[in-house]
């Protein structure tokens, strides 16, 4: 498969994991009109229809916490031609409620979805990018990345891992030629269930506006890469 058409991005094949109908929506779009093929993991593929057929892209089914499906889920895409030299992470699930009520198996899922599925599609990438000493990993942080938040400690544990993971990695991979870069999203995300208050315009993050900021850091010359940006509406509070 050629490059891109967007001159600016060296890459070709781009895979979302934890693909639906926000930024992940948004990036699918704005990747596949720069010309790169775009597949779509999520753990329920079917909901993916009306994006791939918008896009272009290909749907997989796969639960980001279990390495088999990991696996199985880069297998696939080998055999399909579509193995990425792009990876996006952004899955993430919460356990909200008092320390002391917090069930620890849906705490468990919620770091393992979080964080530990980022080590697993990233450890699956990785071992594809090397061989070529290019690629680009990024993942999608949160406000909770830095800082924790009350009722919220699983959501904050699984974001800071993830921010760990990716600065391990930045210091690891990025010599070798595969850029890695984690967003802090420090602010909510304008959707159709999260429409912006008429009383506070530019509130919410654009779900648009947040995407090209991905495609700008892809775009990046490898003398000055991003390994961190942070994002927030104008109007947000530090």
């Amino acid at each position: 498969m050629p490059p891109s058409t967007d001159p600016r991005i060296p890459y070709r094949s781009a895979l979302i994991v934890g693909a639906g109908s926000g930024l992940s929506a948004s990036l699918a779009r704005q990747l596949a009109v720069a010309g790169l093929q775009v597949s779509l993991a999520a753990r329920n593929a079917d909901k993916l229809a009306a994006l791939c057929e918008a896009t272009g892209a290909s749907a997989h089914a796969c639960d980001v916490a279990k390495a088999d499906e990991v696996k199985a889920l880069f297998a696939t895409l080998d055999r399909e031609g579509r193995t990425p030299d792009v990876l996006i992470y952004n899955p993430s699930a919460r356990a909200r409620g008092p320390l002391a009520d917090l069930d620890p198996l849906e705490v468990a899922r919620a770091i393992d979805i979080g964080a530990y599925g980022g080590f697993l599609a990233a450890q699956q990438a990785v071992q594809r990018m090397l061989p070529h000493q290019r690629g680009a990993i990024l993942f999608t942080g949160a406000s909770a990345s830095v800082k924790g938040f009350a009722l919220s400690a699983p959501f904050a544990m699984a974001k800071f891992a993830l921010r760990g993971l990716a600065q391990s990695m930045a210091r690891e991979l990025q010599p070798k030629g595969i850029h890695v870069a984690h967003f802090v999203i420090d602010g909510g995300i304008r959707s159709e269930r999260r429409p912006e208050p008429p009383e506070s315009p530019d509130s919410l993050l654009d779900p648009e506006a947040i995407a090209q900021s991905y495609l700008a850091v892809l775009s990046q010359p490898r003398s000055a890469w991003t390994t961190e940006l942070e994002l927030r509406p104008w109007v947000e509070r530090f």
